[in-house]
């Protein structure tokens, strides 16, 4: 069997980190099983984590203080090689460009629909796994 895939959360407040935890669940999909967290409340951890190649999915508050994650989501995805994907939970629909801009693979929308949350996440880590075709 293998090990359960990990996935931090990132907002400077607690409550944010929880609903999002609770929204997504212990296991997003049957096919995918059971996943851990990690939670961060600083963008030290965040970058810490991510350098250490110990996440396989990052989900960040693009509302979190000092630094939103949409800013901290670009910065990832252009300094760090093969950067594991990265979905962001922003406040307003309209703010959805935003998450385009900061090269996300995925938004969540609060309030969170547990259904919807738990898909989308399956779905950027399945396709994060699909094999490379070679040409």
């Amino acid at each position: 069997m293998s090990s359960p895939l990990k996935i931090l959360v990132f907002s400077h407040r607690p409550e944010v980190r929880e609903r999002i935890l609770t929204a997504v669940g212990r296991r997003p999909a049957a096919d995918l099983g059971r996943v851990t967290y990690h939670e961060s409340a600083t963008i030290s951890d965040v970058l810490m984590e991510m350098d250490a190649g110990n996440v396989d999915l990052a989900i960040l508050d693009g509302e979190a203080q000092p630094t939103g994650g949409i800013g901290l989501c670009r910065q990832l995805k252009n300094e760090i090689d093969d950067c594991p994907p990265i979905v962001i939970a922003i406040r307003r629909r309209d703010d959805r460009w935003l998450a385009t801009w900061s090269q996300a693979d995925a938004v969540l929308v609060h309030p969170l629909d547990p259904l919807a949350a738990a898909e989308t996440v399956a779905e950027v880590l399945r396709n994060k796994q699909l094999p490379v075709v070679q040409g």
